[in-house]
């Protein structure tokens, strides 16, 4: 008998990928727009990396912490859920099993097959079928705020570190140009790269995200030209 091979799905990566990318997206994206509105009021090197490397410690604690508070208050709120689960299955299992066959009986099935169902699926782990039927929590898509934290603050630091190097080793007079052009390129890569690792279609994640990077990157380019004007 042939065994049919796993299929395998976007929405087991989806937290850590949605984090991950906008981490990254993130860091080039500010990082960028940062240097480029600086070089354009005329900075020295020296203080574009300044601000550069002061941008990318605060971006990075900002994106770990932010993501954290998000996905905690996620996991409350699951945790919370799941309580009040556990404690209606205690008190009320009858009413609690009625409920189990009616979600079945929605989703087409006949209700002896749907009593038999529930019955069976919650004979094997009540808590868990009630919280995937029931609530929609899976140990798949429940909320981790470390690993969110995590992966945000690192691929921050992984995007932003890209337009502070173009920084350090681009001719003077062509900074915002070299910077700005290197820094769209990589953002294109990054929007193909999620696209593709999510399912979605590659030519429209690509194009999101450069139209928005050159949006970014020519207001901090005129907002620096600005400042320099106004201040001198």
């Amino acid at each position: 008998m042939a065994h049919s091979r796993p299929e395998r799905h976007g929405v087991g990566s989806s937290g850590w990928l949605r984090a991950a990318v906008l981490g990254a997206n993130d860091g080039i994206l500010s990082t960028a727009g940062l240097l480029v509105g600086v070089a354009a009021a005329q900075a020295t090197r020296h203080e574009i990396l300044i601000a550069g490397v002061s941008a990318i410690a605060a971006g990075a604690l900002s994106m770990a912490s932010g993501e954290y508070v998000s996905v905690s208050s996620q996991a409350d709120a699951e945790h919370a859920d799941l309580q009040k689960e556990r404690r209606e299955l205690a008190t009320d299992p009858v009413g609690e099993h009625a409920e189990l066959v009616g979600i079945y009986v929605s989703r087409g099935l006949e209700p002896e097959l749907a009593d038999k169902v529930a019955t069976q699926l919650a004979a094997k782990d009540a808590l868990a079928t009630h919280a995937r039927d029931e609530l929609g929590i899976t140990a798949t898509v429940m909320a981790r705020p470390l690993q969110a934290a995590s992966a945000s603050a690192l691929s921050y630091v992984t995007g932003a570190v890209l337009p502070l190097i173009v920084a350090m080793l681009a001719p003077q007079r062509s900074l915002v140009p070299t910077i700005a052009g290197l820094s769209l390129l990589c953002l294109g890569t990054l929007g193909a790269l999620a696209a593709r690792a999510g399912g979605a279609p590659v030519l429209k994640g690509t194009l999101r995200v450069l139209i928005w990077g050159a949006v970014a990157m020519a207001v901090t380019t005129a907002l620096g030209r600005l400042a320099d004007q106004l201040l001198h």
